[in-house]
């Protein structure tokens, strides 16, 4: 009886830390903003470090409030989390914020995202090229070449107009699909919202491309096609099982 105990114990411990794997992608500190790879495609996006305090996103001139807490981990990835989000504003312009990073998606294969839009960009037709434009999206990037443009594409998209789960091939690239993770026609101004999408999947049904691990991940706020104005909030994304 002892044995059994204590077996079932470690089966249970082994399959609570299987369950509770995840990869940070963005700490959201001054530090790291300053590091993130910049991509401008028209003037830079005003991208803000902010701390999250119950669920409102505010400024802090004490730096101290950033204090983040590692997890025990071998691995070389990041292991963090982080009570920092991210502020994106644009009016007429268009640049993300991306970080290399590899992902083994057959051990993590969901993306967990949670961001809100405080205005969007209604009346735009988001998969034409002149309405190519989104107030929060994050990108997961497979280089499949050495060139720049040999990349396959999932942007997941915070949409004005769309309904969730809709999806369309990106109107400059075959290689990049948009897929409405979630949007304002079922979902108010101003409110948080939690998403978890399997990448893996989707690189499979939506891009033919049987996926281990991914290259990089990107964050872009964007209204250099329309010239409205979008506001948005970035927190806690992360790979998971």
């Amino acid at each position: 009886m002892k044995n059994f105990i204590l077996i079932f114990i470690f089966v249970v411990q082994a399959f609570s830390f299987a369950k509770a794997e995840r990869v940070d992608v963005f700490e959201f500190t001054k530090e790291e903003l300053s590091k993130l790879k910049s991509h401008s495609i028209k003037k830079k996006t005003d991208y803000s470090i902010l701390i999250d305090q119950n669920g409102t996103c505010v400024a802090s001139k004490n730096s101290d409030l950033f204090k983040l807490k590692t997890k025990n981990s071998s691995d070389a990835n990041l292991k963090i989390e982080s009570n920092g989000c991210l502020k994106a504003e644009a009016e007429g312009q268009a640049s993300g914020l991306g970080r290399e990073i590899k992902v083994d998606l057959n051990k993590t294969p969901f993306l967990n995202i949670t961001w809100k839009v405080e205005q969007g960009i209604p009346g735009i037709k988001e998969n034409s090229k002149k309405g190519h434009d989104f107030a929060a999206r994050v990108s997961v990037i497979k280089e499949t070449g050495s060139l720049p443009w040999q990349k396959k594409v999932m942007n997941y998209v915070f949409s004005s107009n769309e309904k969730t789960n809709s999806h369309w091939t990106g109107p400059y690239r075959k290689q990049i699909i948009d897929y409405v993770a979630s949007s304002l026609v079922d979902t108010k101004v101003n409110s948080w919202v939690t998403v978890k999408l399997n990448v893996k999947e989707h690189f499979k049904k939506f891009l033919d491309l049987e996926l281990g691990e991914i290259d990089g991940v990107a964050i872009m706020t964007d209204t250099d096609n329309t010239k409205q104005k979008a506001v948005s909030y970035y927190k806690n994304i992360y790979f998971s099982n």
